[in-house]
């Protein structure tokens, strides 16, 4: 079986590792990086796997035929619309970073689709499922923004703060879901909190970006930082935010308190 992966970054490559490792064929499509023949990739893919950060999302998906199965791979959509084109797209999410999974680390995925759990499950690459395809995609940009301020914190992982962080993030994270029509229960998977924990911590880009934070507010980011793309989309209303949700409120106030920061 072909799987055409939109996206030769570090999370694109990893997956492919893992379709090839299960001896199936992959192509490549990243004009950044050289792959830049889009209907040679595509060409008798049975599935497209999309794994570019999500700014680049809406765009990217203006050039795929909409006929193809899609496999949501990019964690920071917040936008179901920009989806509605592909009558059958799933989400694969979860705690995975790309050189454990190339290196064949013991990993927990999640999923909404049991054709994602066949040609991608192997010894050691495993998935959860649920039919909350929302709540997995919310759950894959929420997690990016709470390891932002986890960082600019300075929480220590394991460390008690940490801990109380954790579980302070996750039920926000519940009462975000519940108020978007997404499964709070989600949170629980591993692309929730199982993510969550990853994430708030080193070597995460958006934890260590987070970091930096406290000694410079704007810093230019030399790598993508999902979570700062996704607390600006959520500060401009891309999703429902409870009044209760309080550390949200605390990284509006205080991450995104510069206008160099909020417009880089």
């Amino acid at each position: 079986m072909k799987v055409a992966i939109v996206g030769a970054g570090a999370f694109g490559s990893a997956l492919g590792f893992v379709l090839q490792n299960n001896r199936h064929v992959v192509s490549y499509y990243d004009p950044f990086v050289g792959y830049d023949d889009l209907p040679e990739a595509i060409s008798g893919a049975s599935y497209i796997l999309i794994a570019v950060p999500s700014f680049v999302v809406p765009e990217a998906l203006k050039e795929l035929p909409t006929a193809v199965p899609l496999i949501i791979a990019s964690k920071g959509i917040l936008d179901e619309e920009i989806l509605k084109p592909f009558k059958d797209y799933m989400v694969l999410s979860g705690p995975g970073f790309a050189d454990d999974i190339k290196s064949s680390k013991k990993t927990l995925l999640t999923t909404n689709d049991s054709r994602v759990i066949d040609i991608f499950e192997n010894d050691f690459l495993k998935f959860e499922k649920t039919d909350d395809k929302k709540g997995i995609l919310m759950c894959g940009a929420l997690k990016n923004v709470y390891a932002l301020f986890a960082g600019f914190l300075g929480l220590e992982r394991d460390s008690d703060l940490w801990h109380k962080y954790i579980d302070g993030a996750a039920d926000e994270m519940k009462k975000i879901l519940k108020a978007n029509g997404a499964d709070p229960d989600t949170v629980d998977l591993s692309c929730g909190r199982g993510d969550l924990e990853l994430t708030c911590g080193k070597p995460s880009r958006n934890y260590e970006f987070g970091l930096r934070l406290r000694d410079d507010e704007a810093p230019v980011p030399d790598k993508t930082v999902e979570g700062l793309s996704a607390a600006k989309a959520i500060k401009a209303g891309a999703i429902k935010v409870p009044d209760d949700a309080g550390i949200l409120q605390m990284i509006f106030k205080s991450i995104l308190k510069s206008d160099d920061l909020v417009n880089s």
